[in-house]
């Protein structure tokens, strides 16, 4: 995240600006006010706030900017360092940690106390206990951040995403 505070989100600034800073928007613009996930309801990267706003009839832009605060603030609690996810695993806590990337994408080199995706069975995460420890980790930690996001939603409390994702986790 760039040197900006959250609270620095202006009516002004185009998508791009506020994409860049808060990796959460599109994602929690398209939860709230079904804007930016499809063709029928998305905006450009150079469209401010405001115009957005205006565009698709959302009248609060202090709430719309509010929200947009929250959702990050929740990304940032959701969020985990690599060596944390590491300590986690070399003193045997119980958790679920769940490698996103495709076959195709992790090839022959999978990570240590990682288990890959099932991609023909991806309901059964979902049975798992409300209070699981479920860490995503995908190439570069927006895709983690996505899941970790989506599990929440549907009431687990314990959902991370490893921060800068297979990169970082490397370095």
């Amino acid at each position: 995240m760039s040197t900006e505070t959250a609270s620095s989100i202006r009516p002004d600034m185009t998508m791009a600006e506020i994409q860049q800073n808060f990796p959460s928007a599109r994602r929690a613009l398209f939860q709230r006010y079904h804007v930016g996930g499809c063709s029928s309801c998305g905006f450009q990267e150079t469209d401010t706030l405001e115009e957005v706003c205006r565009s698709h009839n959302l009248l609060d832009v202090p709430g719309v900017v509010q929200h947009l605060l929250t959702s990050h603030e929740v990304d940032q609690r959701m969020q985990v360092s690599p060596a944390t996810v590491k300590e986690w695993l070399a003193a045997g806590e119980k958790l679920h940690f769940i490698d996103l990337r495709h076959p195709s994408e992790s090839g022959p080199d999978p990570l240590a106390g990682a288990e890959p995706l099932d991609f023909t069975n991806q309901a059964k995460y979902m049975q798992l206990p409300k209070d699981s420890r479920i860490v995503f980790i995908c190439k570069q930690g927006l895709s983690s951040l996505d899941a970790a996001a989506y599990f929440a939603g549907h009431g687990f409390s314990q959902v991370f995403s490893v921060q800068g994702g297979v990169t970082a986790w490397r370095a």
